[in-house]
């Protein structure tokens, strides 16, 4: 049996079990919501994501069978193209919904913030569990905090320009890696006080209008102050979406991808076309009702539980780590979601993991799902070398 093959049949099954298993029951949902379109772009977008998900399957089984260890030289230059990818968006990106997020490349679109998070994800990873082996003085916990902080940083800010649903995940990825890594809770708290601090004023100077106009939305609906809330504008979206949720009931309406317009479901007569990605979760409440959207967050809580536990079974920091920022990243997508799609928080362009359409996320989300596959899979693996006599003498262990 060859070490590879002994790798693949050493994968953590169950949750490769549940990740499947999201994937297929989101490409059903998308046929549920667009495949009624006849004659529009929306009509074959549950192909699409069937073509998504065989692009990112190489790329899930790469990263799970090769020892992640070739993040510690990797996230550097990926990093890097993380950057220059994000600025070349700036300049070069096309503006879909308001967001200026994507750059065409041929006839696919590329979102470069989701490679950003990715690439994060791993210099975080590699500068709170490595560093501080590999430079002495980076066992400082202030200066640790300090330059992932500058890290963190620039992409965060240049994709919040570009994308802000998509720059909120930065801060609570952050934050998961850095209590994870050894940083005492005091630090949290400090850093939890000054984003609270900064939020006004990212509010009033950083947030485009229509931002703002989400936000007070979502309070006025919340609070019960619909007479402040414009419901042929701003909040149009946001009724329709509790209406849709609302008619679904415990049972839902059904599956209804029938070839043929359907007048009494909302999310096909009134929502726009982020249905099959954005509003997902309202497409499921109102087709499988209760039982369906519960029976979807249960599929979601139970792979970040799964992904925790490997989180437990790291041999190392970096693997830890690599785990607890990727299972942060997927529940605030999810957390983030459902709760727009609720209208408990401000409508911000989010996609659910796994089930959500969308080109480069599912590319990205494969891979960092890899990645938690290959901390699994190397976790009996010795991080050091066991010492090897020279001239009958002891030498100290050796990293890899």
């Amino acid at each position: 049996m060859t070490p590879l093959f002994k790798k693949f049949l050493g994968m953590h099954w169950l949750l490769v079990a549940f990740t499947a298993c999201l994937l297929a029951f989101g490409v059903y949902a998308i046929f549920n919501a667009s495949a009624y379109k006849l004659g529009t772009d929306l009509e074959d977008k549950w192909r699409d994501q069937l073509r998504w998900i065989g692009i990112g399957m190489p790329f899930f089984f790469a990263a799970s069978l090769m020892d992640y260890k070739w993040i510690r030289w990797a996230c550097w230059p990926a990093y890097l193209i993380g950057i220059g990818g994000l600025i070349a968006t700036i300049a070069f990106g096309v503006e879909i919904g308001g967001n200026k997020a994507w750059i065409k490349v041929g006839p696919i679109m590329v979102q470069p913030s989701q490679f950003a998070i990715t690439a994060g994800i791993m210099v975080l990873s590699v500068v709170f569990g490595e560093l501080p082996r590999l430079i002495p003085a980076f066992r400082r916990h202030w200066l640790r905090l300090l330059a992932a902080g500058m890290l963190a940083a620039i992409p965060a800010m240049l994709v919040i320009k570009e994308d802000l649903g998509s720059g909120l995940v930065w801060g609570p990825v952050f934050l998961a890696i850095m209590l994870v890594g050894s940083i005492p809770f005091r630090y949290l708290i400090v850093k939890m006080l000054l984003v609270l601090t900064v939020a006004p004023l990212v509010y009033v100077f950083a947030l485009k209008p229509y931002q703002q106009k989400r936000i007070e939305t979502t309070f006025y609906m919340f609070t019960g102050q619909m007479d402040k809330v414009n419901m042929q504008d701003e909040g149009w979206v946001a009724k329709h979406l509790q209406m849709a949720i609302a008619t679904g009931g415990i049972e839902g309406k059904g599956p209804e991808s029938k070839k043929v317009p359907d007048q009494a479901s909302i999310h096909r007569t009134f929502l726009p076309n982020e249905v099959i990605n954005d509003f997902i979760f309202a497409v499921i409440c109102e087709e499988f009702g209760f039982k369906g959207a519960f029976g979807l967050i249960v599929g979601l809580a139970g792979m970040i539980m799964l992904g925790l536990t490997v989180a437990f079974s790291a041999r190392d920091q970096l693997g830890r780590l690599i785990v607890i920022g990727v299972m942060a990243m997927f529940f605030v997508h999810c957390f983030q979601n459902i709760g727009m799609n609720l209208v408990v928080l401000p409508v911000i362009g989010i996609p659910i993991p796994f089930i959500s359409y969308g080109g480069t996320f599912m590319v990205v989300t494969l891979f960092l799902m890899g990645l938690v596959q290959s901390v699994w899979v190397h976790r009996h693996i010795s991080p050091v070398k066991k010492a090897r006599p020279v001239n009958g003498a002891r030498v100290p262990d050796e990293e890899e």
